[in-house]
């Protein structure tokens, strides 16, 4: 399970140039928000941008605490129901496409995936790994760690996609608030 930091990079789920629809003040006193995904721990993040900037969809965008180009500050952090239509809608590719740029974090967790309980593994929190499944993971790794996603489904012939089997994963942990084990993001 991953320690609370924050988060330094950010991609964009949505722009609402005139802030939430919802909000009660007239439009002209509305700041504008960017919603968007932290990329190492997947937080769901709300931005207020430069009043210059230009920001469009699935820009990365710098949110660390020196000096930023695009964003004026963090305004907070938001949960998967917050999140705009659009923004759930850019969810799905925009987690797909952080998997595939970081897949050697990911061919890690299979590599060095633990137990939580005596009778649960992390792996069995990847959809549609049982205990089976899991142990063939287990004496694979152990011959011989995994390289690739290639890999993991070249000798692992039950997991064809293990890139989707993560992307599931970090999808059911950002919209089930109540989901007891976090392994890829945090509460």
């Amino acid at each position: 399970m991953k320690a609370e930091k924050k988060e330094v990079n950010a991609i964009v789920l949505d722009v609402l140039m005139k802030g939430h629809s919802d909000d009660p003040r007239p439009t002209f006193k509305r700041e504008p928000i960017v919603q968007a995904m932290g990329l190492e721990q997947f937080k769901l993040l709300e931005l207020v941008p430069k009043p210059t900037a230009v920001i469009n969809l699935y820009d990365k965008v710098y949110i660390g605490d020196a000096e930023r180009d695009k964003v004026e500050r963090v305004k907070r952090r938001i949960g998967y129901e917050e999140l705009t239509p659009t923004a759930k809608g850019e969810l799905p590719f925009i987690i797909e496409k952080v998997v595939r740029e970081r897949e050697a974090d990911f061919v890690q967790f299979f590599n060095k995936s633990i137990s939580i309980t005596p009778k649960l593994h992390m792996l069995h929190l990847l959809p549609g790994i049982g205990k089976k499944l899991m142990w063939e993971i287990l004496e694979s790794r152990n011959r011989k760690p995994f390289e690739s996603f290639a890999d993991i489904s070249a000798r692992i012939k039950a997991i064809p996609h293990p890139e989707k089997m993560i992307q599931a994963r970090i999808l059911e942990e950002l919209e089930d608030k109540d989901t007891k084990y976090h392994v890829f993001t945090t509460k």
